[in-house]
């Protein structure tokens, strides 16, 4: 089956203001930035967003934060990004921090079929409010529910027509989860390869689980904090 679309605003096509959207990455590492891109020329708004993080000012998910297009974001950590901070401030932005594991198991759980589970992370805090406990080996557990989505976007290094892909490094992240909890999955590649160039022992996201691909081109792939030693 061929899955290949032109590009990322064909990609995008079927996503409409109020839906719900998972992005994949890490920081800046691994975002599916020409889909953000694509999502940004749209103008569909009242988005929820579930992303590890919320991307920066003028780069990620930020741009889509900046043209006001998302409702809530549904995140692990957010302390890059200064146009989030005064949104969610003034209560113009819905926000959910959930802790970082929870979230990656989350995701997980969605795309498994696996509807809720038990953990520790976040007992005693705010985050286990109104939410249901249980006690496992004498330890408390709070009660977490499955995360999906209407749209899952990933970023991968590799993928053929028939949708399966492999990522590079640290880039893999959070996209395989996501990919995975997606109604509809989109994946924007680096490189897309015939079916069989892939080693099927490498593969990392089965195709299965993806409808639509695409290559992307120049991407910025930028570092988000960059720090060096002082020279000698």
């Amino acid at each position: 089956m061929n899955k290949v679309v032109k590009d990322a605003a064909a990609a995008i096509q079927g996503i409409e203001s109020g839906m719900t959207l998972m992005l994949g990455g890490f920081g800046l590492c691994g975002i599916p930035e020409r889909s953000i891109e694509a999502l940004v020329e749209s103008g569909v708004n009242g988005l929820t967003c579930i992303s590890n993080n919320a991307g920066v000012d003028d780069f990620g998910i930020g741009l889509l934060l900046q043209r006001r297009q998302v409702k809530k974001m549904v995140a692990s950590y957010v302390g890059e990004n200064k146009e989030f901070e005064r949104q969610m401030l003034s209560g113009e932005l819905e926000v959910d921090l959930i802790p970082q594991g929870s979230l990656a198991e989350r995701c997980r759980a969605g795309g498994a079929g696996i509807p809720a589970f038990f953990t520790p992370a976040g007992y005693g805090t705010e985050v286990a409010e109104g939410k249901e406990v249980r006690v496992f080996n004498g330890k408390p557990h709070i009660l977490e529910m499955a995360l999906t989505a209407d749209f899952a976007i990933v970023k991968a290094w590799k993928g053929d027509r028939h949708g399966n892909l492999v990522y590079k490094g640290t880039a893999r992240n959070f996209n395989p989860a996501m990919a995975m909890a997606g109604k509809i999955t989109i994946a924007e590649v680096e490189e897309l390869v015939e079916p069989g160039e892939l080693d099927p022992n490498h593969i990392h996201t089965p195709g299965v689980f993806v409808q639509r691909i695409f290559q992307g081109s120049h991407y910025e792939k930028r570092i988000e904090q960059r720090t060096v030693r002082p020279k000698a």
